[in-house]
């Protein structure tokens, strides 16, 4: 009977524990015996291995998080720790491992793909910064709960008249920015894939202020600045009562949407047919509601797809 361990690695996401049910249980019906790997690379070179049943991925679907827990491993980027990983899977038997994660932990299935392990990574992160996908694990949940509290924080704003800067997170990608920003109809949205001018957007909230409007809601990626310095600029410029919010890791947790349970149950179930037919170092991704096989090194080094038509749709609507 083949072995086939399976890692959640890097940061949560929303969805994953969805991937980690369907990559057992198709594992399973497929007659493989799979393994779970606690904490991510840190607990397979520790041997935090435990076998998995069918009812051991029951009644997860639901919850935000892994239940494999996860973590980031300094350690494993040595070839001392890749030695030991290597030492634990061959004393477990295990010749394939289901990676799920984002960026960094596909760099390390790639590091283990190179020493012989069949590897298949699924995308799991709140940012969508993976090339050769659509979407990933978790992003879909986290800017519908940054809409939730944008559509909280915009009651504030206007019975106080004022502006609100709302941070949110997203590393070097603006996508949570951009699509919550849009379906917000946030005033302004400043992303890193496109320069901004603070004297633009101070003059937008002038010209809103012109014909009425006493209220504005601003969304600004992480990777695109500071939100409090940005709220601090605004208010001497025009004089506007100004007011920070940043979400931080609620964005994270949460009960996955139904597009992120069921992107994870796909996502996860074709990464067992990878493994099936030995297309070792591919990613599972969604190309057009498609699935399809990436190279895990093609997705690392390719663009990200990032779509600025949104953006400038963004900019019109919100005149």
């Amino acid at each position: 009977m083949r072995r086939l361990g399976l890692l959640t690695s890097g940061g949560d996401a929303s969805g994953m524990n969805a991937a980690i049910r369907a990559v057992v249980r198709k594992g399973i019906h497929h007659g493989f015996e799979v393994w779970g790997i606690k904490h991510g690379f840190e607990g397979l070179m520790n041997g935090e291995l435990a076998k998995m049943s069918l009812g051991s991925v029951g009644d997860i679907i639901q919850k935000g998080g892994t239940i494999l827990y996860t973590s980031r491993s300094e350690r494993f980027k040595t070839a001392e720790g890749q030695a030991a990983a290597l030492e634990v899977l061959a004393s477990h038997q295990i010749d394939s491992l289901v990676v799920i994660g984002g960026d960094g932990s596909f760099r390390g299935a790639l590091e283990l793909g190179k020493k012989g392990i069949n590897v298949a990574g699924v995308p799991g992160t709140i940012d969508n910064d993976i090339g050769g996908t659509d979407f990933t694990i978790g992003f879909d949940t986290a800017i519908n709960t940054v809409i939730n509290a944008v559509d909280k924080i915009r009651d504030t704003a206007t019975s106080h008249e004022r502006t609100y800067v709302v941070e949110v997170m997203g590393r070097h990608a603006g996508d949570i920015a951009l699509w919550a920003g849009l379906a917000d109809g946030a005033e302004s949205i400043l992303i890193p894939e496109a320069a901004f001018d603070l004297d633009e957007l101070v003059a937008r909230l002038k010209r809103g202020i012109a014909r009425g409007k006493r209220h504005s809601i601003i969304l600004v990626a992480e990777g695109a600045g500071s939100g409090p310095e940005i709220a601090r600029q605004i208010q001497d410029k025009t004089g506007l009562e100004t007011r920070v919010t940043i979400l931080g890791h609620i964005q994270r947790g949460g009960a996955p949407t139904a597009f992120d349970r069921v992107l994870g149950s796909r996502m996860g179930a074709f990464a067992v047919d990878l493994i099936l037919t030995n297309q070792t170092g591919q990613m599972t991704a969604l190309r057009h509601n498609q699935l399809i096989g990436v190279p895990i090194e093609a997705a690392l080094q390719s663009p990200r797809q990032f779509d600025l038509s949104l953006y400038d749709l963004a900019s019109i609507l919100a005149i």
